[in-house]
């Protein structure tokens, strides 16, 4: 096991480093201080060739730019917020709007904006990385002062732990995901059109034209949204649903978790061999095919297009605030948030 340290970048008069963790098998993940950002997760094919399987930059350019959240730790509030407002304990709450007159991913300056203090730890089994950061009371619109805590730690089992702890000294929001791109190809080869996606999920939301929930929860059965025998993301990108053709030829929709650690999201490709097994204890995942990607600014040497990478948010479902028969987000004052997300990655012959 292996954590190395070097500088990525500088941010006005501050540095920003990569952490870069190794286990005895190879595989490598390397993150920035700067938004907790994964920029490369290393694993072999199933003939031993070692390629990177997200989306990301060369130089901390590219993540100062990036408006689509490449490997970063989201929130307050992954997803989106309708109206960027929302009302507790009887208070109303303005909140940044970033996203036409909604509220998006925690804001102008969310926890993907900003530099985390980072603590390192090497044991015989594992190594980790732990980042902290402060958000003030106020910030982008939310109450209390929220302390976070992200530690990512890889294993010589080939998983990446995601530990996401905070806590807040006023009553708040707080719904936090990791938002990396994953293309199993390796080194963007091709898109993720032929990637296998099984969940473990009997509904979804409906989306409406803004890409936020109706509010009603739609069952899987007989639609390109039924993952539960697993099927390709082409499926839905070539699909005339309704719902894929709104969300941009594709998906970029919550699905409601039917179980919890025990192998509920696994991605594959068969090309390379490579599987990805997810497991969480949050309740829904927004699978999201990059139906809107595009730009001049290129990703490890590749133009951005759509349908190059696929997200995996677990996290809570989005605009729950405004949806009482949706789990909530509501963080009590004083009380402790947790939650843990493992990635294992292994081949598939």
């Amino acid at each position: 096991m292996n954590i190395t340290k070097e500088q990525f970048g500088k941010l006005g008069n501050n540095t920003v480093n990569a952490f870069s963790l190794e286990n005895d098998h190879g595989v490598k993940v390397t993150f920035l201080d700067y938004g907790c950002t994964i920029t490369k997760i290393i694993t072999p094919n199933r003939n031993g060739e070692f390629e990177n399987i997200v989306l990301g930059y060369d130089q901390l350019e590219g993540y100062l730019n990036n408006t689509a959240f490449f490997g970063s730790i989201v929130g307050r509030v992954a997803g989106r917020i309708g109206g960027a407002e929302f009302t507790l304990n009887g208070k109303t709450y303005s909140l940044a709007k970033n996203e036409n007159n909604n509220h998006l991913h925690g804001g102008i300056k969310g926890f993907d904006k900003v530099i985390w203090d980072a603590k390192t730890e090497e044991k015989s089994d594992e190594v980790s990385v732990k980042f902290s950061f402060i958000s003030p009371d106020g910030e982008e619109g939310y109450p209390g002062n929220l302390k976070m805590d992200v530690t990512y730690t890889l294993n010589n089992n080939n998983e990446l732990k995601i530990q996401y702890e905070g806590i807040s000294d006023e009553t708040t929001l707080l719904n936090v995901t990791n938002h990396s791109y994953f293309n199993l190809s390796g080194d963007l080869k091709c898109d993720i059109l032929d990637h296998e996606l099984t969940l473990k999920s009997d509904q979804y939301l409906e989306l409406q034209e803004n890409l936020l929930p109706t509010g009603e929860y739609a069952d899987v059965e007989g639609t390109p949204f039924d993952f539960r025998q697993g099927r390709s993301i082409r499926s839905g990108a070539d699909s005339e649903h309704p719902q894929n053709k709104l969300a941009g030829g594709g998906y970029d929709h919550p699905f409601v978790l039917s179980e919890n650690r025990n192998e509920e999201i696994v991605l594959r490709d068969s090309e390379s061999g490579r599987q990805m097994i997810v497991e969480t204890d949050a309740v829904g995942v927004v699978v999201y095919t990059s139906n809107q990607l595009a730009g001049d600014d290129e990703i490890y040497g590749v133009q951005p297009r759509k349908h190059l990478g696929i997200c995996l948010e677990t996290q809570g479902l989005p605009d729950a605030v405004h949806h009482e028969n949706f789990p909530s987000w509501v963080l009590e004052k004083d009380k402790p948030y947790t939650s843990v997300t493992t990635f294992k990655f292994g081949i598939v012959e």
